[in-house]
């Protein structure tokens, strides 16, 4: 696969480095994923899905808050450590965690999920490996491909931050609709905050008839 392993290493010791820290906000995310799960609910009938892949999943807050919803998930993260804190948690027993990369191929079946969402990992990687994690995500997924991550807007704050994080935040922010619009046969934004969206696509060669997502004012 044509993306920097070495960086790739680094980025994934950087996260086993602060695993622990990272679950003490799990409450938090997880009460925070909870209320985008809603909105998303209210703009797209899920109902008829069961089947959830998380796509660097970290230490599983919204593994946890679509496990209480009644669907079956499973996460994926690159860090060992991260995953070992998912595990501890109660709220996460349901769910089968896995360490996998997504810009390699995943040890699914194609279609084997209704739904795959990937939370602010997009913005961290390179255009090249976001087209890689965008195409391996929709061979996986049957219906719809969720990319949860910043929108347009921006802060002082948030620009420090990714700077120092050295992903393609400023990059990803400028062409993010424009890339998922060329890997995808449909692109829907919903902006869930000032700096968030999630980002609803369909697969290319989706068959509708297998199931009705009904998008809130489409016909």
């Amino acid at each position: 696969m044509c993306f920097n392993r070495k960086k790739s290493g680094e980025k994934n010791g950087l996260f086993d480095s602060i695993a622990s820290a990272y679950g003490i906000f799990f409450g938090f995310q997880k009460r925070r994923y909870s209320s985008v799960i809603d909105r998303v609910s209210e703009s797209v009938d899920i109902s008829s899905c069961r089947k959830i892949l998380d796509v660097g999943c970290g230490t599983g807050a919204l593994c946890a808050a679509l496990s209480s919803r009644g669907f079956d998930v499973t996460g994926i993260d690159l860090s060992s450590k991260m995953l070992a804190v998912a595990m501890k948690k109660q709220e996460n027993k349901k769910i089968n965690f896995l360490q996998a990369s997504v810009l390699e191929r995943l040890p699914f079946e194609d279609k084997a999920f209704d739904i795959s969402i990937a939370s602010f990992v997009a913005h961290g990687i390179k255009a090249e490996e976001r087209k890689i994690m965008y195409s391996e995500m929709a061979r996986v997924t049957k219906y719809l491909v969720m990319i949860y991550d910043y929108n347009g807007n921006r802060s002082i704050i948030t620009d420090i931050a990714e700077r120092l994080e050295g992903g393609d935040y400023f990059n990803f922010i400028k062409t993010a609709e424009a890339e998922l619009k060329a890997s995808f046969s449909d692109v829907r934004r919903l902006n869930t905050g000032k700096l968030s969206a999630l980002y609803i696509c369909e697969p290319k060669r989706l068959q509708k008839a297998q199931i009705t997502l009904s998008l809130a004012g489409r016909h």
